[in-house]
């Protein structure tokens, strides 16, 4: 008797994805967009630098020294 084969142990497969359908943005948005993340961005690292103000004078005082050190 011949045993039919069962179902294969891996992840089911999916169909092909699909592109979206979305129009192109423009310019202006995807400045607004970068805009808003360079202001969360700078919140953030203000953020850290108040929370581990150790750490913070420890990079300033590394970037310091890595800035005086390619001067001319």
């Amino acid at each position: 008797m011949k045993r039919s084969p069962g179902p294969v142990n891996g992840p089911p497969e999916e169909p092909a994805a699909q592109p979206i359908d979305r129009p192109l943005e423009t310019e202006a948005e995807r400045r607004r967009r970068r805009a808003v993340f360079l202001r969360e961005l700078a919140e953030a690292r203000e953020l850290r630098a108040r929370v581990q103000p150790r750490r913070t004078k420890e990079r300033r005082m590394r970037e310091a020294l890595r800035m005086r050190t390619f001067r001319i």
